[in-house]
Formats: structure tokens, C-alpha cells, sequence
């Protein structure tokens, strides 16, 4: 399944959204001008290397990405979801609530990974953060959605809560499933990360409350 767009008219423009997207890609153009060594050493200094551990790094990692699938499908996913969560919260807390859902995504995969040298990156963790974000806010929105029926493909519209909850419970036993392996990993998806992002951009979005207009509007719509 993949998810196109979502059917939630956003009431103002989502220039932190738009801002983070910009400066994944250009952080990537970047690392893409790089020869191969300087990538390396590139990555060494600005990703986060659990079993060399700098508080910094929780920062500097979600805006690197290993490679153009990496990037597109974080930056496609973040456009989905981003610039309602961002509307609901106002630009400055949304700032705030992408950052802190991808501090609390890297410590989650730290505490099951303490003593791995796999470099994490990606803005995977803060974006699971929206999504759960997402999930409470608008349940009962619809993403249009691409799925494989026999040898065509077609859309549907599927509710936000089904297809966040579905997404979730993925991550989740295969997260189970890949303790074990990230102590030795040469790479590969930090469940852990997407499942903490997750759960903290769920409990963030009541913590940090949406704003007043907001408040407002769902008031009307009831």
C-alpha cells in the first residue's frame, strides 16, 4: 500500500513542513557532491552512533539520509501527514514536537541498541511522531491510498486510523524480530525509533495542546 495524499483540508500553509523538506533534500544534494570518503566521514561526524553516543547527533541525524528512496519516502510521508499536525499545533510548538518526537525516537533505538556502530539517519523517528500525531488527531480522515488488486493498481480511500495503526503494528513485531540482529547489523530499518517517534508524537500532541482556533473549528464541525 502507499499512501497518495490525505483528504484533511489544512487552514493555514505548513512553511515549518515545507522549511524541514527543503532542508533534508539540501542537506542530501550536499552529501551527494561528496566523493565517497568525504560521505563517510560526513556521516561519521553528523549521524548518531550509539556505542559513541553525542547528545548532538539526536539532532543533526534526522536531516541525513542514505540514500534517494530513504529521502523521498520520509520527505512523501511527512508532506502527507505534516501540515495538518503542524495547523492543529501552530508553526513554533510544531517545530518543537518534530524535534522532541526525534529525540525520543533515537533514545528508544539507543536503549535496545546501546553498543551498536551502525551510524543511525534519517528523519524517520520525528516523522512517525507526526503520523502518530495524526492518528489522534484524525482518525476518521481518509488517505487515498495505492494498492495492488491481482495485476492493476487502484486507489482507495482508507481511514487515517487503520492505515496508521496497520503501519504501527508493522514496525512493531518487525522490531520484535530484529532484536538480536542490531548488535551486529551492517545497516538496515531502526524499528525501535519509528515505534518511540510514534508513541511520543501520540502522547506530545495532548501535552503540548492544539491551538485555540483550532478548538474552533472542530467545535463547528460537530
Amino acid at each position: 500500500m502507499i499512501p497518495l495524499r490525505d483528504t484533511r483540508t489544512s487552514h493555514s500553509t505548513p512553511l515549518v513542513t515545507i522549511a524541514l523538506i527543503i532542508i533534508n533534500v539540501a542537506v542530501f544534494l550536499y552529501m551527494f557532491t561528496l566523493d565517497a570518503y568525504s560521505q563517510n566521514d560526513f556521516i561519521r561526524q553528523y549521524a548518531l552512533i550509539p556505542a559513541q553516543f553525542n547528545p548532538v547527533a539526536m539532532i543533526t541525524s534526522m536531516f541525513l539520509h542514505g540514500g534517494w528512496m530513504h529521502l523521498i519516502g520520509n520527505m512523501w510521508f511527512l508532506w502527507i501527514y505534516g501540515d495538518n499536525v503542524e495547523d492543529v499545533l501552530g508553526h513554533g510548538k510544531y517545530i518543537a514536537f518534530y524535534l522532541l518526537c526525534g529525540v525520543i525516537a533515537s533514545l528508544a533505538q539507543y536503549a535496545i541498541s546501546p553498543f551498536s556502530r551502525v551510524p543511525m539517519v534519517g528523519a524517520s523517528g520525528a516523522i512517525a511522531g507526526v503520523m502518530g500525531a495524526y492518528m489522534i488527531k484524525f482518525p476518521h480522515s481518509r488517505i487515498v491510498t495505492l494498492i495492488p488488486i491481482f495485476f492493476f493498481w487502484t486507489t482507495v480511500e482508507i481511514p487515517a486510523v487503520l492505515i496508521l495503526a496497520y503501519w504501527f503494528i508493522l514496525q512493531f513485531f518487525s522490531g520484535v524480530g530484529s532484536i538480536g540482529y542490531s548488535q551486529v547489523s551492517q545497516g538496515g530499518v531502526a524499528f525501535f525509533a519509528h515505534i518511540g517517534g510514534f508513541i511520543a508524537g501520540m502522547i506530545l500532541v495532548f501535552v503540548m495542546r492544539t491551538r485555540e482556533r483550532y478548538g474552533r473549528r472542530r467545535d463547528l464541525n460537530w
